[in-house]
């Protein structure tokens, strides 16, 4: 099975405009994501796909292995799903360009699963430490059956606390396996009106009754939605050169 890791990488961003670009240590966040994923063992490539000149631009700068797709994409799978028209594989990871700290052994996780063939959509969560992060609306949370599929995933928090408080909340993390006929399923189906209302991707394949499998791990992996985020992942990174 040959397996393509893609990073989607937007520059236009209402919370963060231009925040691939973004300098951490001397070198772009997209470097560090990049280069995060080159280090995993279970894969066969990994590419950049923007709809920017200038992220384009500075990956071939960098020697990134980059692919321009369109702007017209409302969904980052939609973006995955044209590279896979130009970059043929059975299956295709997508890792946020906004993870510079994305364990590389998660990712390898997805891609063993993936050639497993059981599940052809394959999610990744983690046990969210921070309490701040159970109230942020940028920080998706995600619930599971006994078997580990998806249920739903939420915005807000889930499930509430009305009979207990004693709840551990999950997290997604930035990290999709598909197979190529998922993806091109996503492509070819309509927004449902949960997908509309919450702006998530993953719900348009729960909403269609389609099977997520969702893989518990652990990580320290930070997305960076906002300035603050940078700063935090800046002073980790920093800190681990010294």
């Amino acid at each position: 099975m040959k397996i393509i890791v893609a990073i989607p990488a937007r520059y236009q961003s209402s919370r963060f405009e231009g925040k691939p670009l973004s300098i951490i240590k001397d070198k772009p966040m997209i470097w560090w994501t990049y280069n995060q994923v080159k280090k995993c063992k279970e894969i066969d490539d990994v590419y950049v796909a923007t709809d920017s000149e200038k992220i384009y631009e500075k990956c071939k700068s960098l020697n990134i292995n980059v692919i321009m797709t369109s702007q017209s994409h409302q969904m980052m799978l939609d973006r995955i799903w044209e590279l896979s028209k130009k970059i043929k594989g059975d299956a295709y990871i997508s890792v946020a360009g906004d993870e510079p700290l994305i364990e590389p052994e998660n990712i390898d996780l997805v891609a063993k699963e993936l050639k497993k063939r059981k599940d052809s959509v394959i999610n990744l969560k983690t046990k969210i430490t921070n309490p701040v992060d159970v109230l942020n609306w940028t920080t998706m949370k995600i619930i599971t059956d006994k078997n580990n599929y998806a249920i739903f995933a939420s915005r807000s928090p889930i499930p509430y606390p009305k009979a207990t408080t004693d709840i551990k909340y999950y997290k997604h993390l930035g990290t999709y396996g598909l197979t190529k006929d998922a993806l091109d399923f996503f492509h070819n189906s309509k927004r449902g009106k949960i997908e509309n209302i919450e702006d998530f991707d993953l719900l348009r394949f729960i909403e269609n009754g389609r099977k997520v499998k969702v893989l518990k791990v652990k990580s320290k992996s930070i997305s960076v939605d906002t300035p603050k985020d940078l700063i935090r992942v800046r002073k980790i990174l920093e800190k681990d050169i010294k």
